[in-house]
């Protein structure tokens, strides 16, 4: 097929049968608008991104913004939140495949944020038929028909929340002008267009998750998106609402001043803790002081991780805006009952401590979960939607507490090859089209795998990276770990005869082992779907 694209745009991929319902000229002019007004801006914070990496890696410590002091202390509330996000006491995630969207929508969860990003591989197809889904989905009219079964939205379903591409990967696929567009841009125009208004007659509305933000600056750069957006569809200023997920050690010292800039579409903050322990690692990569323990041993009643939790809950809850907790990774084990019961056990404490704390929701992968993690809000909440009122004047967090980071030990053999064993496997399923990957019964995204392949490439470089027997992790202690932790991850996987995993290791090995860290390391894996 060929379709009608604005000028200056270029798709570089196959138009398969049904694309052009999501491929239509006005949607497509929507993301060439945007695309031209703000991929400077976005590249400039980028390069901003860059620069304060380099500083980090000299040896400079953040702390909280001199220049934003009078919004951090100032007296002012987010907008008001509407009423299809005043209740988000479980929120279930994953990829925007068809069955994951309708069993998400159905599983008793007060919301679904769906994702074209962590949990999903962004190759063309899952991106396109993942906008598909999503108008199908937000009509109702979602349905499958697989091994026999019958796969439909029940009358009553989740809130539905979006989560497009972060602000450093692009869409290889579509040009403006000779050059790639964002691929947060892209999936958002493309999900504004068709469903915003449909959203909106049925008492809903266009919300949203915003991941891996490193500044008010790059909120702003959302807000002003959202402006533009809702004035080339006729929308009210303040339709789109927009949860950001903290998830990285940067945007925690400016939770107030990303609010602050996001205050017309503000749904609050998460969070998003498996990218927060990845990017401390990343942050302080070359901080000769800076060493995490074996990945198990790095909860959220770690030191660094607990100061992140209340200042995020203080602060939201200050400015009127909903706290939700991040992903309990454990899913149900249903072969081995024990196993199951200690996984039970783990994500119900998870949420107890949530709630008690006073967030006003937190995050399951699996429908199986809701029921469990529902019953630990509502024994705190009762009847109310949220505890938005609760109010937190005792939390009191320094910089020096966002940065006490412990546990540093043990790092162990077995937690070394854990490592290597689900960057192996996960890198393989993510190649094969699949970003959301069942492994050691959690559920492993890009976030998770993240950890894993950064921990490595630190433990090898820093002089704490010492097994608890004595040995210093080295470049060759990895490189002969792999192909042992490969025939395990490929005998486990369901697919594991395919080549992807081959060459997984292959990436693994270079990712961990060579002296340059790579940003992100779905960016060298994208050029490879």
């Amino acid at each position: 097929m060929t379709i009608a694209t604005p000028a200056g745009m270029e798709i570089r991929a196959e138009i398969k049968p049904g694309y052009d319902r999501i491929l239509t000229p006005d949607a497509l002019a929507l993301v060439a608008k945007l695309s031209r007004e703000f991929e400077p801006r976005r590249q400039q914070l980028l390069a901003a991104r860059v620069a304060r990496a380099k500083r980090l890696d000299a040896g400079e410590r953040p702390d909280f913004l001199p220049e934003t002091a009078a919004i951090r202390d100032g007296d002012w509330q987010i907008a008001p939140i509407p009423p299809a996000l005043a209740c988000r006491r479980v929120e279930i995630t994953g990829p925007v495949e068809r069955k994951m969207v309708i069993n998400a929508l159905n599983s008793g969860a007060d919301s679904y944020m769906t994702d074209f990003e962590d949990s999903n591989t962004p190759n063309w197809d899952n991106q396109i038929t993942g906008q598909l889904n999503m108008i199908d989905a937000v009509r109702g009219t979602i349905a499958l028909e697989q091994n026999g079964k019958q796969y439909k939205l029940n009358d009553k379903v989740a809130t539905l929340l979006v989560r497009p591409r972060g602000w450093h990967l692009d869409e290889k696929h579509v040009l403006v002008d000779g050059k790639r567009v964002s691929g947060g841009i892209f999936d958002f125009a493309l999900f504004m267009f068709h469903n915003a208004g449909e959203q909106l007659a049925r008492g809903a509305g266009p919300y949203f998750y915003l991941p891996k933000l490193e500044s008010h600056l790059e909120a702003r750069l959302w807000n002003d998106i959202f402006v533009m957006t809702q004035q080339e569809l006729g929308l009210p200023q303040g339709t789109i609402k927009a949860t950001v997920l903290i998830e990285t050690i940067l945007a925690a010292f400016e939770m107030d001043e990303i609010l602050y800039e996001l205050r017309e579409h503000s749904a609050g903050l998460n969070a998003g803790r498996w990218d927060y322990i990845f990017s401390c690692i990343k942050k302080f990569k070359l901080d000769k002081d800076f060493c995490l323990a074996d990945r198990p041993k790095v909860t959220m009643t770690a030191p660094f991780m607990r100061a992140y939790a209340l200042l995020l809950l203080k602060t939201c809850h200050k400015r009127g805006a909903p706290a939700i907790g991040g992903m309990s990774a454990l899913i149900p084990i249903k072969n081995d009952p024990e196993k199951n019961a200690v996984a039970m056990a783990g994500v119900i404490g998870d949420k107890s401590r949530d709630a008690t704390d006073g967030y006003d929701g937190g995050w399951v992968a699996h429908p199986g979960l809701v029921e469990p993690a529902m019953t630990e809000f509502k024994r705190v909440l009762g009847d109310r939607p949220n505890q938005i009122d609760k109010q937190r004047p005792d939390v009191e967090v320094t910089a020096a507490q966002l940065l006490d980071f412990k546990p540093e030990a043990p790092i162990t053999e077995a937690g070394l090859r854990y490592n290597i064993n689900v960057g192996i496997h996960y890198l393989g399923a993510w190649l094969a089209g699949n970003g959301c990957v069942p492994i050691h019964n959690l559920m492993e995204d890009a976030a998770t795998a993240e950890i894993s392949r950064s921990q490595v490439w630190q433990w090898i470089r820093s002089p704490k990276g010492v097994l608890d027997d004595g040995r210093k992790v080295t470049a060759q202690m990895v490189r002969e770990m792999i192909p042992q932790e490969l025939a395990n991850a490929k005998a486990a996987a369901p697919n594991g005869d395919n080549p992807s995993y081959a060459r997984a290791a292959e990436i693994f090995e270079q990712m961990s082992t060579s002296e340059d860290f790579a940003e992100f390391l779905t960016l060298p894996l994208y050029e490879e779907i």
